[in-house]
């Protein structure tokens, strides 16, 4: 209770500028509007007229499916506590079958259990599995013998130079590429070791046998329940969910269709012009767009800093869902789906058996099948139109899984540029990122491009950030600055 005489303190009027309207920039709207700081006014700008960025729900078949990212890591503690505040942690959906295939010499083969990126931590499983001769097992098994290898700490190898050479070829074109192909849509001969299997990479550093040191690590304890799940509905539930709670924030605000063009220093806060002629005035800003749309727009502020995100290369993807008549199928869909390697005759990088990996999808006279196309270095499908992209992915299921009548519906989402790429390098990039920002508070970059991808990643970098930001912010001060 404040004494007679006390006068209230004095909140100067501030405003934070979250530009990009994907998962990161909900998350961090959504934290940055719940810390119910007084005079704080957020703003999230979005030049697409939807939100949501690369989260899409499309109908096919009666059933609503994802098809941009369909899982969710519900294991990292900040996306399991948003989906408790969304009150969504009800509608979330387990995985109804496990384990995967990969497609292998003319067929589908268990991927083994027990490996880490696809580097065997068990070698009897990989035997049994199929998926090497008897040479590839033997080639495999030199990591137990051969001879420490050095690498210099500031040296950013890639997964293949890291790994090909302790357990051959055939461990790693037939498990780890394709395994991180479907991950990353890259190739593992290119992506940095560091910054895309961190673990991985510090064990070869410190051990002369990857695979012993795989198996000597501690046995961690597993926590209850599925690792991923989805939300009946599709994805989009999140998005939707966060949208309808920043617009309930007092002083939260989304503006759509609304490209931001430049920004700028000027005196102690930031302007940034936006495509209708406005400008904004920002106390704080939060970059959440794509590396090579956060270049530029860091070109002026930080030149250092948009010469790196500038650097950071993309895949282009597609995403075809194709629902089948049950009876189309010849085999049963005892697992989550399969991957293909890069050597393989496909255009396909994976493909996910829906009705069998989320039981909300499951229908007893139809079966839906999620394929997906482009990896680093392939970009065919781009030159096809809709009807030929679908026919060649119908036949390689053909080829795959023996499916012995055409699609009855299908749906084709492109996306352009949709996966950033942790080349060699990318740590140096980040760091020079950093470095260059240090020098300009207030302003910070986070995205897929830089913090990891992953929806539950996005929203644990996007809620660490949001702090950072209020800690930035001054909370009293000069009366006389106001909001712009």
């Amino acid at each position: 209770m404040p004494l007679p005489g006390d006068q209230p303190p004095v909140t100067t009027p501030q405003r934070v500028v979250v530009v990009g309207g994907g998962v990161s920039g909900l998350a961090a709207a959504y934290h940055l509007g719940c810390a119910g700081r007084p005079g704080l006014e957020v703003v999230l700008v979005e030049r697409d007229d939807r939100l949501g960025g690369k989260v899409r729900t499309q109908a096919i078949g009666g059933h609503l499916v994802d098809t941009g990212p369909d899982a969710l890591m519900v294991r990292a503690p900040a996306m399991r506590a948003l989906l408790e505040d969304l009150d969504l942690a009800d509608a979330t959906v387990a995985p109804g079958a496990g384990g995967s295939f990969v497609w292998s010499r003319g067929r589908l083969r268990t991927l083994p259990p027990s490996t880490m990126f696809g580097i065997p931590q068990r070698l009897l499983p990989l035997l049994l599995s199929g998926l090497l001769s008897p040479l590839g097992i033997a080639r495999a098994g030199l990591d137990l013998v051969l001879p420490r290898r050095t690498v210099p700490d500031d040296e950013d190898l890639s997964i293949g130079a890291l790994v090909r050479p302790r357990f051959g070829s055939q461990v790693f074109d037939r498990l780890i590429d394709p395994l991180l192909g479907g991950i990353h849509a890259g190739r593992a001969d290119l992506l940095s070791a560091r910054s895309t299997v961190p673990e991985v990479d510090a064990l070869a550093r410190r051990s002369r046998s990857i695979y012993l040191a795989l198996r000597r690590q501690p046995r961690r304890e597993v926590p209850q329940g599925p690792a991923l799940v989805s939300l009946d509905g599709g994805l989009t539930r999140l998005v939707e969910s966060l949208t309808g709670a920043i617009e309930a924030i007092d002083g939260c605000r989304v503006r759509l269709g609304t490209e931001v063009e430049s920004l700028r220093r000027d005196g102690d806060r930031y302007l940034l012009t936006l495509s209708d002629g406005s400008e904004l005035a920002a106390d704080a800003v939060v970059l959440t767009t794509p590396a090579f749309v956060t270049a530029p727009l860091l070109a002026d502020l930080a030149p250092d800093a948009a010469a790196a995100a500038a650097e950071v290369p993309y895949v282009d993807a597609a995403c075809v869902t194709l629902l089948y008549p049950r009876e189309a199928l010849t085999r049963e869909l005892n697992g989550t789906g399969f991957l293909v390697p890069a050597d393989e005759d496909l255009l396909l990088v994976g493909c996910s058996w829906l009705a069998a990996k989320w039981p909300h999808l499951a229908d007893p006279s139809t079966v839906l099948l999620r394929a997906m196309v482009g990896r680093y270095g392939d970009r065919r499908f781009m030159d096809m139109d809709d009807d030929e992209l679908v026919a060649r992915v119908h036949a390689d299921l053909v080829r795959t899984m023996g499916m012995s009548a055409d699609p009855v519906e299908v749906r084709v989402q492109r996306w352009p540029r949709a996966m950033p790429q942790y080349t060699v390098g990318h740590r140096g990039r980040l760091d020079r990122i950093a470095r260059a920002l240090g020098e300009v508070p207030g302003v910070h970059v986070i995205g897929a491009a830089s913090t990891g991808v992953g929806v539950a990643t996005c929203v644990g970098v996007a809620r660490r950030t949001a702090d950072e930001v209020l800690a930035g912010l001054v909370s009293a001060g000069d009366p006389t600055r106001g909001l712009a």
